[in-house]
C-alpha cells in the first residue's frame, strides 16, 4: 500500500514547484520533505524528480502518477467524510490560458463560487499545452485551450482571429529578421506565426519570450518587436499591423471537459460557455 503521506507530500513539492516551498505549504524542513520524497520514490523503485539545484521537474515516472495521487488522496478525503457525516466540499479544478484569464471571467468563476457554496474551486492559469496535459491527466475537470480548429471533442467552441499586433514605434519596413515577442514554445500563436513567416520567405528571430500576457503587452508597448494574438489581447498603446505581415488563419478556442465531470463542473461549464459566447460577440461586434 502506497503512503498517503508520503502521497501528500509528493503532490506539494508539484504544486508549490520545489521542496523549501513545499516545506513551507506543509510546516516541514526541506530536508524532512526531501527524505519523504526519497522514500516514495525507493518504495515505487524510481525517480520521481530531476533535479538540478532548487528546480525541480517531473520525471516520465512522475508525471505518470501525479494523476493517480491526486485521485488517491481526493477519494482518502470523500471516504473519510463520508465516513464521519461531515459536508462534503466538492473540489473544482479549473484551466484558464493566461490571455484569458481576464478581469471579466474571473468575475464569473468567483460569482459561480459564492452562489455554491459547497464548491471550492482550484484555478490553474498556464500555457495551452501545460492545461492539455492536465486534463488528459486527469488533473483539471474543466478548461479553455486553444487549438487547431476541429481538432477533437469539446463542449464548445469558437473561432479566434489572430492579428500581428505591436508598439506605435516598431518599423516593420526596417531590414532584418522581424523580431517576435511570443509565448514559449508550444504555444500554437508563436508557431503560426512562425509558420507565415517562413512561408512568405520572411527572416525571423524571437525578441521576447514571456509566459505571461502582460510581460508580451509591456514588451510590445517598448517597441521590442511584433505578436501574433488575438483581438481580446489589445490594450491602449498598441495597434493592429496585418497588412505588413503574412496573412494567418484562425485558430480555436475550446471549452473541454473530463468525461466523467460531476455535476458542479458541468454548471460551472455552462457559466464559462455563456461568458464565452457573450465575449465573442462583443469583440466581433
Amino acid at each position: 500500500m502506497l503512503d498517503l503521506d508520503l502521497l501528500h507530500r509528493f503532490v506539494s513539492v508539484v504544486d508549490a514547484g520545489g521542496f523549501t516551498a513545499a516545506g513551507e505549504r506543509v510546516h516541514r524542513s526541506q530536508s524532512t520533505v526531501s527524505q519523504q520524497i526519497r522514500k516514495l520514490e525507493e518504495s515505487l523503485e524510481c525517480a520521481l524528480f530531476v533535479r538540478e539545484g532548487r528546480q525541480v521537474s517531473l520525471t516520465e515516472d512522475g508525471e505518470r502518477l501525479l494523476g493517480y495521487a491526486r485521485r488517491m488522496l481526493a477519494l482518502s478525503t470523500e471516504v473519510r467524510e463520508a465516513v464521519s457525516g461531515r459536508k462534503r466540499v466538492d473540489v473544482i479544478r479549473l484551466g484558464v490560458p493566461d490571455d484569458f484569464a481576464a478581469e471579466t471571467l474571473t468575475a464569473v468563476v468567483a460569482e459561480f463560487a459564492q452562489s455554491h457554496p459547497g464548491v471550492r474551486l482550484s484555478v490553474r492559469c498556464d500555457l495551452t499545452a501545460a492545461l492539455a496535459r492536465a486534463l488528459e491527466r486527469g488533473d483539471l475537470d474543466v478548461a479553455l485551450i486553444k487549438r487547431e480548429p476541429g481538432a477533437g471533442s469539446a463542449l464548445a467552441a469558437w473561432p479566434e482571429n489572430l492579428h500581428w499586433i505591436c508598439g506605435p514605434s516598431l518599423n516593420l519596413e526596417e531590414a532584418g529578421p522581424v523580431p517576435l515577442v511570443a509565448f514559449p514554445q508550444g504555444c500554437i500563436y508563436r508557431n503560426r506565426a512562425i509558420h507565415a513567416l517562413e512561408a512568405a520567405g520572411r527572416h525571423w528571430r524571437i525578441a521576447y519570450e514571456s509566459p505571461n500576457l502582460t510581460g508580451l503587452q509591456a514588451a510590445l508597448k517598448g517597441g521590442l518587436g511584433v505578436a501574433l494574438l488575438e483581438r481580446r489581447c489589445m490594450v491602449p498603446g498598441l495597434r493592429v499591423v496585418d497588412a505588413a505581415l503574412p496573412g494567418v488563419p484562425p485558430t480555436e478556442l475550446a471549452l473541454c471537459m473530463a468525461d466523467t465531470a460531476r455535476l458542479p463542473v458541468r454548471r460551472l461549464a455552462m457559466a464559462i460557455q455563456d461568458f464565452c459566447e457573450k465575449e465573442t460577440t462583443r469583440l466581433a461586434a
